[in-house]
C-alpha cells in the first residue's frame, strides 16, 4: 500500500508546474524540519560535524534549507520518472564545461562522469543521455514496485543501466572501450563490497575504488558532474569540470582522495543541495565509534 500511495502521488504531481512542485517540496522540507524523522537527524549530524567553522544558528539554517532542497527533489522525481520526458528536459536550462566532455571523447578513451549525490541527478543523467550514449550501474530501489518505473525512465533516451556485478563492471568496461560515457556514483559507501578510507570533509569516509580503476585500465578521461537547482525554478544548471590532471599518474589511495576531493568541492559550492540525510560514514576504520551515535 505504502508503494502504490507513493505511486499515485508521484504520478498526479509529474503533471504540476515545476513551481507547484517546489512549493509542495518546500512545504514538505519545513515539515520535517518541524517534527522528529531520521532524514533530519542524519542531516543535522553530518551538517554539524561538516561545517564546524559555521555558528550553531548558521549550522540550523543551512539544516532547515537543505530539507527544502530534499523535499523539491522529491516532487521532481515525479517530473523525471511519470512526467513528460522533453518538457523535463526542456528544465535544463543552463550547460556548463561541456567542451570537457567532448575533448575526453575526441581523446578516444572514453569519459567517466563522476555523478555525485548532488543537486537533480536525474536531470543531469536525462541530459546525457538524451546526447551521448551512456552506461551506468543501476542497483534497484527497496520499493521493487517503482524499480521498473525508474528504470524505463532512465533509459528512455540512450542511457543502459547494469547490475551492481561483476557483469555489470565488464560492461563498464566495454563502453569505454567503445568511447562512450559511464556515469559513477563517487559518494556512496560501498560497505560489504569494500573501498578505501580517503577524507572528505575532514572525515575518513569509506570510498568506491571501481572510479579510479576504470581509469586506471582505460585511460578514460575523469569529470565531475552534478545538476545545480536554480532559485526560483527556473529549471537546473549542469556543471560538468575535469578532474586534476594528477588523478591520471596516482596511486589508487591517491586517486580516491582526490575523487572526494572533487566531490567535496563541487557541494561546498552548493552545499545545501547535497544528500546530506544519507549516512555518509556509516563505515568506520576500525577502533572507531559510531559516526551517528549522539551519546
Amino acid at each position: 500500500m505504502k508503494t502504490k500511495l507513493i505511486i499515485i502521488i508521484l504520478t498526479l504531481c509529474a503533471k504540476l508546474p515545476l513551481r507547484l512542485n517546489h512549493l509542495l517540496g518546500t512545504w514538505l522540507g519545513k515539515l520535517l524540519m518541524l517534527i522528529n524523522n531520521e532524514q533530519k537527524r542524519i542531516a543535522n549530524i553530518n551538517i554539524k560535524k561538516c561545517f564546524p567553522e559555521l555558528s550553531p544558528d548558521e549550522q540550523q539554517q543551512l539544516l532547515k534549507q537543505n530539507l527544502i532542497e530534499t523535499g523539491k527533489l522529491f516532487f521532481e522525481f515525479s517530473r523525471a520518472w511519470l512526467g513528460d520526458k522533453e518538457h523535463f528536459l526542456e528544465t535544463i536550462v543552463e550547460v556548463h564545461g561541456e567542451e570537457h566532455l567532448k575533448q575526453g571523447l575526441e581523446k578516444g578513451n572514453g569519459v567517466i562522469l563522476a555523478a555525485p549525490h548532488l543537486g537533480n541527478w536525474e536531470a543531469a543523467g536525462f541530459y546525457i543521455s538524451a546526447h551521448y550514449p551512456i552506461t551506468n550501474l543501476y542497483r534497484p530501489p527497496r520499493m521493487a514496485g517503482i524499480g521498473k518505473i525508474i528504470r524505463d525512465a532512465r533509459e528512455h533516451y540512450n542511457a543502459t543501466l547494469v547490475p551492481t556485478t561483476a557483469k555489470g563492471v565488464r560492461a563498464l568496461y566495454q563502453a569505454l572501450n567503445r568511447n562512450e560515457v559511464v556515469g559513477i556514483l563517487p559518494d556512496q559507501d560501498p560497505r560489504e563490497s569494500g573501498g578505501l578510507f580517503a577524507p572528505f570533509f575532514g572525515f575518513q569516509a569509506n570510498t568506491i575504488t571501481l572510479l579510479s580503476r576504470l581509469a586506471d585500465k582505460s585511460h578514460a578521461t575523469i569529470l565531475l558532474f552534478y545538476g545545480e537547482r536554480l532559485p526560483d525554478s527556473r529549471g537546473f544548471a549542469l556543471h560538468i569540470s575535469p578532474a586534476p590532471a594528477e588523478i591520471y599518474d596516482a596511486s589508487l589511495e591517491q586517486s580516491v582522495t582526490i575523487v572526494n576531493q572533487m566531490v567535496e568541492q563541487g557541494v561546498r559550492r552548493i552545499p545545501a543541495q547535497y544528500q546530506w540525510g544519507y549516512k555518509r560514514f556509516l563505515t568506520r576504520p576500525e577502533g572507531e565509534k559510531d559516526f551517528y551515535d549522539e551519546h
